[in-house]
């Protein structure tokens, strides 16, 4: 196995990263996961522009420039061999003294690591999580920062009752995403996902089923469920139906049609 980190190709055995990096005491950083497909990471720009915008956000530095970015990506799928995978792409602000302010002079760590992957198109069965809810209010609720703590409290209860993934609430009661997709609905012809602004990660598969197939954001709620005549979940990593929640079936219990005609969609 081969990775990226700080400008070199390594194995893992030669890499370190400092006890004292703020990715690992604090969560201070964000990651992108990036569709690996035909040996080229799938919609770079995108996974970029997203990762730009959570620079800015949290005020972390980015040593390295897009074009940089894109040829060490390529470097390591090449290194590795991965033409049907996933690339992750891990950002802290480095090192720093004991407490939560950060460094003026941070020295930002970003490690790359590429790895075979399955396309997910399994059906689904969910639970809404009791354990946690969304916070629309934080502005984290539009990255994909390090801290995924409440994504793995609703998964872990997912796995206790016997379901495959968890629906995250916001704090209003309103659906935002699972622990690890983004939630459409099929209802009375429209296609719906919840809108950033109810705590939803502004995913790039979901900006292009937006742009590409007719879908809008709208609230979304419990009762929705039980009212759509099909469920999608997405992430970089594919589409899969929603198939169930809380033991009951949503639609007919199967995959549709409208999963059908975005997974015959090849830019998805």
């Amino acid at each position: 196995m081969t990775i990226w980190l700080n400008g070199r190709l390594m194995s893992p055995a030669e890499a370190r990263i400092d006890p004292a990096d703020r990715g690992f005491t604090l969560g201070d950083g964000l990651f992108e996961t990036i569709r690996i497909k035909d040996g080229k990471p799938c919609h770079l720009p995108r996974h970029l522009d997203r990762l730009t915008a959570g620079v800015a956000l949290l005020r972390l530095p980015l040593p390295y420039g897009a074009v940089e970015l894109a040829g060490a990506m390529a470097a390591l799928i090449g290194a590795t061999g991965v033409a049907d995978g996933v690339l992750r792409l891990t950002l802290s602000r480095g090192t720093g003294a004991r407490g939560v302010l950060p460094p003026a002079d941070a020295r930002p760590t970003v490690l790359m690591t590429a790895a075979p992957a399955a396309h997910m198109t399994s059906p689904v069965a969910a639970v809404i999580a009791r354990s946690t809810r969304r916070n629309e209010h934080s502005p984290l609720s539009r990255l994909k920062s390090l801290n995924y703590l409440d994504s793995i409290l609703a998964r872990q209860e997912a796995a206790e009752r016997g379901a495959d993934e968890a629906l995250l609430l916001n704090t209003a009661g309103r659906l935002a995403e699972t622990s690890v997709a983004t939630l459409f609905l099929s209802l009375g012809g429209r296609l719906l996902t919840p809108p950033v602004a109810d705590g939803a990660l502004p995913g790039v598969r979901r900006a292009l089923i937006l742009e590409r197939h007719g879908a809008e954001e709208a609230p979304l709620t419990p009762d929705d469920l039980a009212r759509a005549d099909e469920a999608i979940l997405t992430n970089s990593l594919g589409l899969r139906p929603l198939v169930a929640v809380d033991g009951q079936p949503v639609g007919n219990g199967s995959a549709g049609p409208v999963l059908a005609r975005l997974l015959a969609d090849p830019d998805l």
